[in-house]
């Protein structure tokens, strides 16, 4: 008898226990429904006063944490994301790796936008050694021809190259330019770094107009990474080979058409990039994405005719052809979207808009502004 007291005393305490486990629990779950945390890519995108609040600090000093003793920082980091202590501790340990420091992915300039966000908004000097050592960094991984590696300390390889993928170097080139104007939120930047980022964007920019891909003595567009020493279009992964980016190249011609008082160099490139988009704009197409039950995670992306499309276009083109590029895993060229392996088709962009806005509104008004400039010489 006394056993099965104490038998029963035991499945009694275990189950009060689980039960305030469960309670516990759920209300766990109810305060982070009442008070999602907030994610790192709107943390970016905040109103300016929220810059001051606790819980843009505590994603600052994630931020820190996060930073290499170099200045830079890995990418693919949800920086928002809560740490507990031992996370702190194991982070602030590894500090000292030289390694993997990127800008690839918005690795770096994300960071310092942000850190740049809360210094203005809280008027503290807590964040602003971290920042100035980021900026450092990104002066110091700059080739002497003006262009960005997309990882520094240099990794062998691919990453060598002046990239533009993924908005690696233009990313960079926005962040200097706009500490070199003393444009909000970077107006706390000491003069001397000023002056280096506006010499680093001036380099930049003339290394992007020798960079600008001439097909036939016509100039197009650019590659998404260039040779660091011949500045020739350059591959890259596997299904990353030389082409004419129908999406990096976007991003340059925007960083292009904020060039003040650009010179005749500057319109040319921003005219030919232009007309090479209207020529190789492809109608009658879209991308849609379909249920696929045969097919891991149950879908597939799909091209499909449809005459009131709008414009697409191919995120790599053949150099010589100007023909769009399909390239899977194993390197091979295809000219079908459906022809290369279902794992690029839907882990991979190949086909989208990306030059619709530049030609319907972001261009045009560039040419107005040209216009009214040169009427007032």
């Amino acid at each position: 008898m006394k056993n099965s007291k104490c038998t029963a005393f035991r499945i009694n305490l275990g189950c009060a226990v689980l039960l305030i486990l469960i309670f516990a629990r759920v209300e766990t779950q109810l305060k982070a429904q009442e008070n999602p945390a907030i994610s790192w890519k709107d943390a970016q995108s905040q109103e300016e006063k929220w810059y001051s609040v606790a819980e843009a600090a505590r994603i600052a000093d994630n931020v820190v944490l996060y930073q290499n003793n170099n200045g830079g920082w890995l990418k693919n980091i949800d920086m928002a994301a809560p740490l507990n202590e031992e996370q702190k501790s194991r982070l602030f340990k590894e500090k000292s790796r030289r390694s993997g420091t990127t800008i690839d992915n918005g690795a770096t300039h994300t960071q310092l936008g942000y850190l740049a966000k809360v210094i203005t908004a809280t008027g503290g000097e807590k964040y602003k050694n971290p920042f100035l050592k980021g900026v450092d960094f990104l002066l110091a991984a700059q080739y002497k021809n003006g262009g960005w590696p997309q990882f520094y300390p240099l990794r062998k390889g691919y990453y060598e190259h002046i990239t533009f993928n993924d908005g690696a170097m233009i990313g960079i080139m926005n962040l200097l330019r706009d500490i070199s104007w003393g444009k909000k939120p970077y107006g706390f930047v000491d003069v001397g770094r000023v002056e280096k980022a506006k010499a680093a964007v001036d380099k930049g920019l003339l290394v992007i107009l020798d960079m600008q891909v001439m097909v036939h003595g016509k100039k197009t567009v650019w590659c998404a990474q260039h040779d660091k020493d011949d500045l020739s279009p350059a591959k890259a992964r596997a299904y990353e080979l030389p082409s004419l980016s129908g999406q990096e190249s976007v991003g340059i011609v925007r960083y292009l058409l904020k060039v003040k008082n650009p010179e005749e160099d500057v319109k040319e490139a921003i005219r030919c990039a232009v007309a090479w988009f209207d020529e190789s704009k492809l109608t009658g197409l879209k991308v849609e994405w379909v249920k696929a039950e045969d097919k891991p995670g149950g879908r597939d992306r799909i091209v499909v005719q449809d005459p009131e499309a709008g414009p697409l276009w191919a995120r790599f083109y053949e150099i010589e052809t100007n023909r769009p590029m399909f390239v899977g895993r194993d390197g091979v060229i295809h000219e079908h979207l459906e022809e290369i392996e279902h794992e690029r088709r839907v882990g991979y962009s190949y086909l989208g808009n990306y030059a619709e806005k530049l030609l319907e509104n972001e261009y045009p008004g560039w040419e107005k502004k040209i216009s009214v400039m040169n009427l007032n010489k």
